[in-house]
């Protein structure tokens, strides 16, 4: 029988067996080649049913972009307490002794998702600005939601957002680094010097909301939305401008994925999302230079976490670019932000 890296194939059988309702053995596990984080599998049963289960990486885990209870934890209560769309919530196993890593288990959300170029074919243009749409609505909900009333009101601290980002992605890249970069540790005191107060409330920031983390129905709409790992309380705006960044346009020469969704001209410009953005949430984007310079640092930051586990042998399940050309990604992310800060 053919192993599967992080699933314990009896151990994992018996445990669903055991905690999903009316599933039933033997299940067939598949590693979703998507993320380069946290490992996520297609899960379907003997009748044919179709689950997702969730765990951390195999190797290189970072407690605090790792934690599988607080992933857990919001999907749960926006599912119980929310009209933001996420896959139902279905189980959370906490005994690591199972498959070495605390998992969770939950619908599965049958749909489109916009992951490149490619997958972009078959949308007419009026799809694409329904999904643009729904995407910037649904991103306002989560904003304005109210974080007390569906019991994530202690999630996190709720002031200074922007200076806990500053502080979390260089501790993070400070703990996995495995060479020198001097213009990381340059741009983030410059950063931090030049940071904005924010005028805003807080509210539910996803951390990483984007077209390749939701999935859309027929018509564009979002149906779910993906991968809370790193959801917290904090600025809308800030949320919405990294989103932003991941919006590139053709002729874009450098861009935070390999070969993005909205590089299709049927897709609205930047400049039509941040209108929209502005006028369905209410807040403005005043700083928005400053928070694209920081949007190119926090990547850098990211992408030197995925360098150095490439460098290790880990890719989280990702298909990926040699460790090298990924490295010098990060180069070019800390460039660009040292270009786009105000002077």
């Amino acid at each position: 029988m053919s192993t599967l890296k992080g699933i314990e194939l009896n151990a994992v059988t018996d445990w669903l067996a055991a905690h999903l309702t009316g599933s039933y053995a033997p299940y067939i596990f598949e590693l979703i080649a998507a993320g380069g984080s946290n490992l996520t599998y297609r899960v379907t049963d003997a009748r044919g049913e179709v689950f997702v289960l969730r765990r951390p990486p195999v190797k290189g885990v970072v407690a605090t972009a790792h934690d599988m209870s607080r992933e857990w934890r919001i999907m749960d209560a926006l599912h119980r307490h929310s009209d933001i769309p996420v896959p139902a919530t279905l189980a959370y196993c906490d005994d690591v002794s199972v498959t070495g890593a605390a998992f969770y288990v939950m619908g599965f959300v049958d749909g489109l998702i916009l992951r490149d170029r490619i997958s972009t074919d078959g949308l007419s243009k009026s799809q694409a600005q329904r999904a643009t749409e729904s995407l910037v609505d649904v991103q306002v909900a989560l904003h304005t939601q109210d974080v007390d009333q569906i019991g994530l009101g202690n999630l996190g601290k709720r002031e200074d957002y922007l200076q806990r980002q500053l502080k979390r992605w260089r501790k993070q890249a400070e703990a996995v680094m495995t060479r020198e970069l001097p213009l990381l540790d340059e741009m983030h005191s410059l950063l931090v010097a030049q940071a904005p107060a924010s005028r805003r409330a807080p509210g539910l920031a996803h951390g990483d909301y984007r077209f390749d983390n939701c999935v859309l129905d027929a018509t564009g709409k979002v149906i779910a939305v993906l991968d809370w790992e790193l959801c917290t309380l904090g600025d809308p705006v800030v949320d919405f401008c990294w989103s932003r960044q991941y919006w590139a346009e053709p002729g874009d020469k450098l861009t935070f994925l390999q070969n993005p969704p909205t590089l299709n001209p049927i897709f609205p410009n930047r400049a039509t999302v941040e209108q929209l953005y502005e006028e369905k949430s209410g807040y403005s984007l005043d700083d928005l230079n400053y928070y694209t310079a920081f949007g190119w640092w926090k990547m850098a930051c990211i992408v030197e976490g995925v360098y150095a586990r490439l460098k290790k042998g880990a890719s989280g399940g990702m298909k990926t670019a040699p460790a090298e050309q990924v490295g010098a990604m990060v180069e070019a992310y800390l460039y660009e932000a040292q270009r786009s800060l105000p002077q």
